[in-house]
């Protein structure tokens, strides 16, 4: 089988049995392999109060996108994470964001991951390591969808009563 790169996104808002969510990232990412961005910190998404450790890794792997799936839900529970509730705290998260292959639909995946040109802590990693990468769907590279996410977009004109036509 090729060899096909991955690029994965790694989260942690909850200390676990490595430590600080920061020190959950990077021993996830020790498992992984590959090369990884700077760690940083966000806001969290949802219900959860707790700030995010995140990053994203690139790494290759003769897997397929299910095996990988499955082999990212295996370090999962190894390091103590439980279904629970939708964007609750969490010991780690692995996301397969985009893979070289293009896009994959499945029962359990979808790849590119479906939100990842929204969230700020996928795309800042993400442009740091593989800029250049093309999302298979839009057609645009990471680092065009990071600065469509970051540009400021101007306030909406309003119309002043009395004035114009």
């Amino acid at each position: 089988m090729a060899t096909t790169s991955y690029a994965i996104a790694v989260g942690s808002n909850r200390c676990g049995r490595h430590g600080a969510p920061a020190v959950e990232v990077r021993a996830a990412l020790a498992l992984l392999g590959g090369h990884a961005a700077p760690v940083m910190t966000s806001a969290p998404v949802g219900p959860s109060l707790r700030r995010y450790a995140n990053t994203v890794a690139i790494l290759d792997s003769d897997l397929t996108p299910p095996e990988m799936l499955a082999w990212l839900k295996r370090i999962e529970r190894s390091f103590g994470r439980r279904r629970g509730r939708r964007w609750g705290a969490r010991v780690i998260d692995l996301d397969i964001i985009l893979w070289s292959g293009g896009a994959w639909s499945g029962r359990d995946l979808t790849i590119p991951h479906p939100h990842f040109r929204e969230r700020d802590f996928v795309l800042t990693p993400l442009a740091a390591i593989a800029p250049d990468w093309r999302d298979p769907v839009s057609g645009l590279t990471v680092r065009q969808l990071r600065a469509r996410l970051t540009v400021r977009r101007p306030a909406p004109s309003r119309a002043i009563r009395g004035w114009g036509p």
